[in-house]
């Protein structure tokens, strides 16, 4: 990173004021009778609506749009755990996108917490306020247990992006990269570089999509988790098969697919030239991947290649999930996340690449032509087609699941832009 490009992203945070978010109004406050409509007296009138039903909420207040997005700042991007108040920028971010892409109004929140359990509680007490809630940056595996109580806890949407959003965009990829290369996913075999919490999410959707979960190698610290080691926590140890492989090398020999979500240059190109024909490498360490695509593509011209990066084909984008999840989430007034909402809003992102590529994609990326194949198996950020397609898989199948609070769509869908919300 360059220093004028340091210098440029604190310019951008400080000016022309400092941070990236605010509130602003949505009813009229100009008149007398604006403010005693807004405040005393008329404020009486929705109160004791929402004391009768607290459904009214979503009527009289903001809450059916507001997510919360909260940190307790242990896993802050790659930077690791440096406190709750350095992790407001990255909330911040988070908050910009939910309205940039999906119309969400969103609140950072950063709770200094002794422990996991009075995270939870601090969260829980609070959640009564959103409409779903973003947890974001909190390190494994304590997120697990964060995620799953808070779920059990609240009857709104409680969504770890790290997990489950770099879990949607990248099997969305995967499914797409396996058709171009003519393999399925019920044959393929997985080598996985990292056994944190996006692994374990990402390897987690793959098995719901179709993937036989004795073809997944999962390599921590300590090599493969196979079934006879004795060291391994609760949620590793749903990924220990029987096997004689130990190492990533291993690992890696005869596969058909790499998932890194580990550390930078992790793998190198001798590594990679003893997978299987055709592989498909997900490098998605930020912002140096564990193998860079010139190197594989060295290596293995034959390869598809995704990264988290935006200067390179294919990139692995938190963005193409979250802002359009929780809005299909919150338009049915979902009480949950489950896994069929994730599985699909990743066939939805699957299907959205294979569409004609739009002029506004191309102009936005300074391209002549972008088809269906090896160097574009997962949607642009900028197509605006994902606020209908993705937001409309997962409304759906929160109401086909039975975790929707309605019946039905709502008449605004399909939606076709940020005004239709």
């Amino acid at each position: 990173m360059s220093e004028d490009f340091k210098q440029a992203a604190l310019d951008y945070h400080q000016f022309p004021k400092p941070g990236k978010i605010s509130v602003e109004l949505s009813t009229p406050a100009a008149t007398s009778r604006d403010l005693s409509l807004a405040y005393s007296p008329g404020v009486a009138e929705p109160v004791k609506e929402i004391a009768a039903d607290p459904e009214n909420a979503y009527k009289y207040t903001a809450k059916g749009n507001l997510v919360a997005v909260i940190s307790d700042g242990t896993a802050i991007l790659g930077l690791g755990d440096l406190g709750p108040l350095a992790s407001k920028p990255v909330m911040e971010g988070k908050s910009l996108l939910f309205k940039r892409f999906a119309g969400v109004d969103s609140i950072d929140i950063e709770v200094e917490s002794e422990s996991p359990q009075a995270f939870i509680d601090t969260v829980r007490r609070i959640a009564n306020t959103f409409g779903g809630i973003n947890l974001e940056d909190i390190k494994a595996p304590e997120c697990f247990e964060i995620e799953r109580t808070l779920i059990e806890q609240c009857d709104i949407p409680v969504f770890h992006d790290d997990q489950h959003g770099t879990a949607i965009v990248t099997v969305a990829g995967a499914l797409n990269a396996l058709e171009v290369v003519g393999k399925k996913i019920e044959d393929a075999k997985m080598a996985v570089l990292g056994a944190g919490a996006a692994a374990i999410s990402c390897s987690k959707l793959m098995i719901l999509a179709g993937m036989k979960p004795e073809n997944i190698f999962m390599c921590d610290r300590k090599g493969v988790i196979h079934s006879g080691r004795d060291d391994l926590n609760q949620y590793k140890s749903m990924f220990a098969v029987d096997t004689d492989k130990r190492t990533i090398d291993d690992a890696l020999n005869g596969a058909d697919i790499f998932l890194g979500l580990s550390g930078p240059n992790m793998v190198t190109g001798e590594q990679i030239a003893t997978m299987a024909e055709n592989p498909i490498i997900f490098a998605c360490a930020n912002p140096v991947p564990e193998i860079m695509p010139e190197v594989v593509a060295e290596a293995r011209p034959d390869a598809i290649m995704a990264t988290g990066r935006s200067d390179y084909p294919n990139q692995v984008n938190n963005v193409l999930g979250f802002p359009f999840i929780f809005r299909g989430a919150l338009d049915v007034r979902a009480k949950r996340i489950n896994e069929e909402m994730k599985l699909a809003a990743a066939k939805a992102l699957a299907a959205l690449a294979k569409e004609p590529v739009t002029q506004e994609v191309l102009d936005a990326y300074g391209l002549d032509a972008l088809e269906f194949g090896k160097d574009y198996i997962i949607p642009k950020a900028v197509d605006s087609r994902l606020l209908g397609v993705v937001a409309g898989a997962v409304a759906q199948a929160a109401i086909d699941t039975g975790v929707a609070k309605v019946s039905e769509l709502p008449a605004n869908y399909p939606l076709k832009s940020i005004a239709d919300v």
